[in-house]
């Protein structure tokens, strides 16, 4: 129950958080928040709940006009590749690795089809993406980095 209950709140956080600081770029809103939410989420729940609160909260962001349908790719491949690393290593630095790269550089690669196909937008080369969701997933991932350092170990971890 304690992590269901968590879990929500690590939505609820990301769901305003992500509505108070978005910066629009493009046809993609910049929203650190996400991530830094993510790399928590991965850091003490897990990467199943990761997963969920990444979902969920961009529906959510989506379903009150303040994210995109890019936020989708954009934050559940990052949580993926975050919880995969987070899973194998047990090291932070490992999630927020994964969170960079799933969200900076996999899916901003990912978001150009997905574009264009679910977004109509125009045919845009796969560089386009790349420095929105960079500067996103890595503000997020330095926020994040100073909260699990600032939080000591033995708080993070759900019995």
């Amino acid at each position: 129950m304690k992590k269901m209950t968590l879990l929500a709140m690590y939505i609820a956080i990301c769901v305003i958080g992500s509505s108070v600081v978005s910066i629009p770029i493009g046809v993609a809103k910049v929203a650190p928040i996400q991530h830094m939410m993510t790399i928590i989420c991965t850091v003490t729940l897990g990467p199943i709940p990761a997963i969920i609160q990444a979902i969920l909260a961009s529906l959510i962001r989506l379903m009150m006009g303040t994210g995109t349908l890019l936020a989708i790719p954009g934050s559940v491949i990052g949580a993926v590749l975050a919880g995969m690393l987070y899973r194998i290593t047990k090291r932070r630095i490992a999630a927020i690795s994964g969170e960079i790269i799933g969200t900076g550089i996999i899916a901003s690669l990912v978001a150009v089809p997905y574009s264009m196909f679910f977004m109509h937008a125009p045919a845009v080369s796969a560089l386009f993406f790349m420095p929105s969701f960079l500067l996103s997933t890595v503000t997020g991932a330095m926020l994040a980095l100073a909260i699990l350092k600032a939080v000591p170990t033995r708080y993070l971890a759900i019995q």
